[in-house]
Formats: C-alpha cells, structure tokens, sequence
C-alpha cells in the first residue's frame, strides 16, 4: 500500500445495526480483502476501506493514526455505521459528529473520547441528512423511523473528520435491514461506491467564505440544527447541546461565569475550523436554553473570538433566501 488518501468505514462486529450496514455495502459492491489490520478483517474498494472491529467502537482511539501505521495510507475520514440507543424507544435513522469537548480534561469519558475535546466533524453531515431526506421518502421505512440529527456527544477520538451514522432506538429496530439498506445507499452515493461523485467533501478553494454553522444549546436531538441543516448553503459543524455548555452563576455581576462552557465552544470551534479550512464559521444559538445571564455570556464570548452569532432570519439573509 502507499501513501494514498482514504476514507475508512468502522464497522463494529458486536453491533447488528452497523454489521448489517457493512455486510450491505460488501454484498452490494466488488470489495477486495486486504487480510487483518491488527487481527481485524479489512477491505478495500477505490479510495475507500472498510475495517470490521470485533465488539466495541467508542473506545477505540485514534484508529485513522493506526490504520495509517499498519499501511502507510492517509485517512482523511472515517465514517461509523452504529446503533443508537434512546430511552424514548422512538424507532429513528441518526446521524452526529462526535466529541465530549464539556468535561473537565482530568475526567474519565464514561462513553469514549479525549475529555475536553472534539474530532473535527464530517463535512458531509448536512448533505447527507438532506439525502437521508430524500432517500427516505419513498421509502419502506418512511412510516416507522423518524428522522433527526444528534449533538455531538461520546467516543471515539480521532484527528480526522468523523460521523457516525444510526439505526435507533431498541433492540427491536437494530436488526431492520430496510434501513440498513436505507443508510448503506447513503453511504455508497455520498462516499461515490459506485463511481459517482462524492458528496460532502469540503473543498478549501471552491468552497472558501461558505457558512459553516455550529449550533450552541438545545436538547439532545439538536432542533436547531434539523431545520438549518436542510437549507442549501448550509454546512453544518458540531453542535452543542445545553448540557454540553455547563454553566456557574457566579457570585456577583462583574465576575465571569464558571464552568466548562467556553472550553466547550472553543473546542468545537476549533475542530470545526480545522474539519472546513478557509470557511466562514457563524453559530447559532437556542436562546430559551439558556438564563439572560448565560445568553450575555456566550454573547459577550462570541465577539470577543469574532465568531458571528447570527439567528434564523440572519443566516437566510446571508444566502440570499
């Protein structure tokens, strides 16, 4: 192998959802096997591998750094396929970037990922909700799965643009294999499986200026980011849920607020500055999230990083709509 540039696909063994992905895309396209990497099955089609993990993936760090020390190739990406769990039961198709950048850096990530940080997210998460959309329409899953972007939350970490990609939310739905077919069309139209043109990828020149938002507050299921996302001209970076933003009132007025949350934007910031070189960053802020005195905050931050803070009607206005 060379030094070549690839896209990996992370498929964990353990999970029904992500192997029915992955013995999809295997099924569906002439994969060459590449052997073990580090004992695991792999594969290679075009510029994009496949590497079959044995049971578990939010702990399993730094795997483009790893699979580049095994073949001298670059990973550019990686993609997860995986199951997604929710306490609600809602059957639903998901896609998130991923990070824990509101713990304290001494803290033990109870679900994987470096404490303090986020991966740069996948440039590819507003196109492909828009075609997760579009796919979904006529399809046999329509009635049953809802539709939704997550916040940024778990493991693992990584230096490279990530995404994962879910079935949700029970054990009654990882096995569905419509929407594992759904999601695997997905991924081999935006990752170009089938000779096409990938969709998604960010390019520094012809994209330069174009906005890129992150979302600060909101639930888990980032409301914020479902509606702007499938607007076209949208890129769509991390984004932060309130409890990702942890606050402490401070005693009085002219002190600033405690808590991890500038930590939180910075790091998402940064990832997402580094997942969409030359792009122009905008956040967009949940205002009912949030105290007066914490919207001050993260208001007063902002201008002081340069970093617009734009509503709906601001961002529409930008793009021309």
């Amino acid at each position: 192998m060379s030094h070549q540039q690839v896209s990996l696909i992370a498929i964990n063994a353990g999970d029904v959802a992500s192997l029915n992905q992955g013995e999809y895309l295997l099924e569906r396209f002439s994969w060459k096997s590449i052997g073990l990497i580090e004992g695991k099955p792999a594969y290679q089609l075009n510029d994009v591998r496949m590497w079959i993990f044995d049971d578990g993936i939010l702990f399993e760090d730094s795997i483009d750094k790893r699979w580049s020390n095994q073949t001298t190739e670059i990973v550019r990406e990686v993609i997860f396929p995986s199951r997604h769990s929710a306490a609600s039961g809602k059957p639903s198709l998901t896609l998130h970037p991923i990070g824990v950048p509101q713990l304290a850096k001494d803290e033990q990530p109870k679900f994987g990922g470096k404490a303090g940080f986020a991966p740069p997210p996948s440039t590819r998460l507003a196109s492909w909700w828009k075609m997760l959309h579009s796919h979904t329409k006529d399809a046999t899953v329509a009635d049953k799965f809802e539709l939704t972007l997550e916040v940024t939350h778990h493991g693992p970490w990584l230096d490279v643009p990530a995404m994962f990609i879910e079935i949700g939310s029970t054990e009654r739905d990882w096995p569905n294999r419509d929407a594992a077919k759904l999601l695997g069309d997905i991924i081999s139209e935006g990752m170009a499986l089938d000779g096409g043109s990938n969709i998604g990828l960010w390019d520094p020149v012809s994209n330069a200026d174009e906005l890129v938002l992150v979302t600060l507050g909101g639930g888990h299921y980032a409301p914020r980011a479902n509606k702007l996302a499938l607007v076209d001209g949208v890129w769509l970076g991390h984004m932060l849920a309130t409890y990702a933003l942890p606050f402490v009132k401070p005693e009085n007025d002219t002190e600033p607020p405690g808590g991890t949350w500038q930590q939180s934007i910075d790091s998402a910031i940064s990832a997402t500055k580094q997942a969409f070189p030359n792009g122009k960053i905008i956040c967009s802020m949940d205002k009912k999230a949030f105290r007066g005195w914490q919207r001050q905050a993260i208001r007063d931050y902002l201008l002081q990083q340069r970093i617009p803070l734009l509503t709906t009607k601001q961002i529409l206005e930008a793009l021309g709509k």
